[in-house]
């Protein structure tokens, strides 16, 4: 192996772990205010414990000072996936509060304290994600829609700048290496009305490895062992042990000591992204907006309405 253990010096990990001990003991405490307790960690990390002090007993703030303390409150922040109309309303808050410390966190200095970090992300896994296995590594600049319909298996790493959309569900298996700039996705958009939205279950089994750039579209099965190269476009399930490449990404060849376990190359594989769609009922009562105000009635089909096949 190409690694080996880091360890902390004894004050710095003392230090480490009796702040992770108050955070995740703070989150799982059913009387703690899931708000008040993200905005004092990131009052502290950030170091502005004074003028939030000063704030909060009435003493007089700038505006852009205000602005700024105001801003570690989650409930005083809105993220793009809070105008997805389709979302559990209840479940949404409580992710998008810890959603929030996530990405905070990662403006950090202490974001890029490797050990500190990995250990920081690991522990707010268990109460963001719908289920985190043991041993999982989490580098910085990971994003997520919600974060609460994530399911991902033991000792699974997910490098810098992976981009996990969980506006449908997202299970990802154990032994799991995702590399830099992946994006995973999990809902599709009609390519004629794009504010219609699909929902789907996309599925990264045990053992795969994603590599550079790579995207996996929505309902997308990338099968166990198998490996995505480097910017490849998974539109299609991948086969177990198979190596796929390219934009749709095919396979190439199957992993070497694999063969007898393995379909052929040139197997039909189909995708079974249609078994793999999510229903959902919007609000009787939903005012809905189009930000687009486009004209989707196409030129050529009069009597035709606005839906085409999901991109």
């Amino acid at each position: 192996m190409t690694k080996r253990h880091v360890r902390l010096p004894v004050e710095a990990e003392e230090g480490l772990q009796a702040f992770l001990e108050d955070v995740d003991r703070r989150l799982g405490d059913p009387d703690e205010d899931t708000c008040e307790v993200v905005t004092e960690m990131l009052v502290d990390l950030f170091g502005d414990r004074d003028a939030y002090d000063r704030w909060q007993a009435g003493e007089e703030v700038s505006p852009a000072e205000r602005v700024r303390l105001q801003g570690y409150d989650p409930c005083n922040a809105t993220l793009e996936s809070e105008y997805y109309a389709e979302k559990d309303e209840d479940t949404f808050q409580e992710s998008k509060y810890l959603q929030w410390l996530w990405r905070q966190f990662d403006a950090t200095p202490m974001a890029d304290n490797v050990e500190f970090a990995l250990r920081f992300r690991r522990m707010l896994a268990d109460h963001l994600f719908a289920d985190c296995g043991e041993n999982c590594r989490f580098f910085k600049g990971i994003s997520m829609t919600y974060g609460h319909n994530i399911e991902v298996g033991d000792n699974v790493v997910i490098h810098d700048d992976v981009h996990l959309d969980d506006r449908g569900t997202l299970t990802i298996g154990d032994h799991v290496s995702i590399s830099d700039g992946v994006h995973i996705y999990s809902h599709d958009h009609d390519i004629v009305d794009q504010t219609r939205v699909t929902n789907f279950h996309t599925i990264i089994e045990d053992d795969v490895r994603l590599t550079y750039d790579a995207v996996v579209q929505a309902g997308s099965k990338v099968g166990e062992n198998a490996v995505v190269g480097s910017r490849a476009v998974v539109k299609d399930d991948i086969p177990a042990h198979h190596i796929a490449v390219g934009t749709p990404a095919k396979s190439v060849k199957i992993k070497p000591g694999w063969e007898s376990v393995a379909d052929p190359v040139d197997a039909e594989h189909g995708s079974g992204k249609a078994d793999r769609e999510i229903p959902y009922d919007l609000p009787d009562d939903l005012e809905q907006f189009d930000e687009f105000q486009r004209d989707l009635q196409p030129p050529d089909r009069p009597d035709a309405d606005a839906t085409a096949d999901d991109d």
